[in-house]
């Protein structure tokens, strides 16, 4: 009995104290200052973070219809953007494609009653399918691209200007056009951080190659892989998508499409190792280093681990430098379809989600820690988001597939430093 007494002694006081605790808690969290801990800037008053902790540079790059000659072109599918800094950001793309502006709606009577295009509020084109070469998806193979593609070469898409240079006001201030003849379908642009010579990197999807170029783009210092020629070898890929390095150079290439693997090169280009087998198809393979569409990485610098994004299987498994499995997460189950997973200096993980066009932040141990982000081929929207960089004033860019384009955020007054992309890591140069 006695015993029964002071259990309920202990529970009744521990009623008191936590009613007590709560009447005091009460009346700070009723306090606190509005917004804290959800909105991009604590305190505003309306809004909706639309745009996150950014707002849009509007008008930001100039069109490639501004150069001389080429009035009548727009950019193609946006494939990469690297910032090495905010006069010089590198911009990919698949060619250009005919700038129409939006037509007039109609109702397309000859469909069935009530059809109307082009929809109110909705893209009149997906770029990715209208830009040349047409095969993309995993699975479909590089030589299918011709006969995938409807429309006429130099009517309906042209192939120049892949690979540009604008600097902070949007202004085209290079084009690399002496190398669109190597280039298939371009698939991502960066400089390896750790490069004091800052050599710009370039994988080729189609071509199953990567390119390594020196900084003013007039020599092609290196070929990694076999062009035209599929693989999964030291000498070959089949179709890779990203890269990620360490600090002493070391290099990670996600391979890719369909390769389903990560290969791994010492900072000359030699081949070390690689690890990864194609997991069944449907997305719900759950085996360690099984995959279906290698489609991004990120790398540690700190730890040396490899962060791989799994698309076809909604998830990142995680290994160390030498491929050795540790952890994997989901990333939502479909139709969730992360494009691609970025590191920045503060060793958080930023990934896009195509299909809910939002940048979600992740840490390394896979916590949901914010997400911004709405579908629109307005000024700051999103959809499908294939690049992204920052540059060291935190401004934040991206590059589009479906809406064709690149664009440039600038962080606002006030913003919750944590809610920013971080920004790579600069340890070659400032």
């Amino acid at each position: 009995m006695r015993n029964a007494a002071l259990v309920v002694t202990g529970i009744a006081i521990g009623c008191v104290v936590g009613t007590v605790f709560s009447l005091k808690t009460s009346p700070v969290l009723a306090d606190a200052k509005p917004g804290l801990g959800f909105a991009a800037v604590p305190g505003q008053v309306g809004g909706q973070d639309l745009f996150g902790p950014y707002d849009v540079a509007e008008g930001w790059p100039k069109d490639i219809s501004t150069l001389p000659g080429n009035e009548k072109w727009t950019w193609g599918a946006g494939q990469g953007i690297f910032a090495e800094s905010p006069d010089r950001i590198y911009v990919l793309f698949r060619g250009e494609l005919p700038k129409i502006p939006r037509p007039a709606t109609k109702l397309l009577t000859d469909m069935g009653p009530s059809i109307q295009f082009p929809i109110g509020r909705l893209p009149i084109r997906d770029a990715t399918s209208s830009s040349l070469p047409g095969a993309g998806g995993s699975g479909q193979d590089p030589d299918d691209g011709p006969k995938l593609w409807k429309g006429t070469v130099g009517v309906d898409a042209k192939w120049e200007h892949c690979l540009s240079v604008i600097d902070r006001n949007g202004n085209i201030v290079e084009t690399w056009t002496q190398w669109d003849k190597i280039m298939k379908r371009p698939h991502f642009v960066a400089v390896n951080p750790y490069d004091p010579e800052k050599h710009v990197w370039v994988v080729d999807d189609h071509m199953h190659a990567i390119y390594e170029f020196t900084h003013d783009g007039k020599t092609l210092v290196k070929t990694i892989g076999t062009p035209t020629v599929k693989g999964a070898d030291a000498t070959h890929f089949n179709r890779p998508t990203y890269l990620g390095w360490l600090p002493d150079s070391t290099m990670f290439v996600a391979d890719g499409y369909n390769g389903t693997r990560v290969a791994k090169f010492d900072k000359d280009g030699k081949f070390l190792l690689d690890w990864g087998k194609k997991g069944d198809e449907g997305g719900k393979e759950t085996r360690p280093g099984y995959w279906n569409n290698v489609h991004g990485i990120a790398v540690d610098p700190k730890t040396h681990r490899v962060y791989v994004n799994d698309r076809g299987n909604h998830r990142i498994q995680v290994f160390d430098e030498n491929g050795k499995y540790l952890s994997s997460w989901s990333m939502g189950p479909a139709p969730s379809d992360i494009h691609l997973i970025y590191m920045g200096a503060d060793r958080t993980i930023w990934g896009f989600d195509r299909n809910s066009n939002r940048m979600l932040k992740y840490d390394t141990e896979g916590h949901l820690l914010y997400a911004f982000g709405a579908w629109g081929d307005y000024p700051g929207g999103f959809w499908g988001v294939h690049g992204i960089t920052v540059d060291q004033e935190g401004n934040f860019y991206v590059a589009e597939v479906d809406n064709g384009r690149v664009q440039k955020f600038t962080p606002r007054k006030g913003a919750t430093q944590s809610f920013l992309v971080s920004k790579p890591v600069y340890s070659a140069w400032k």
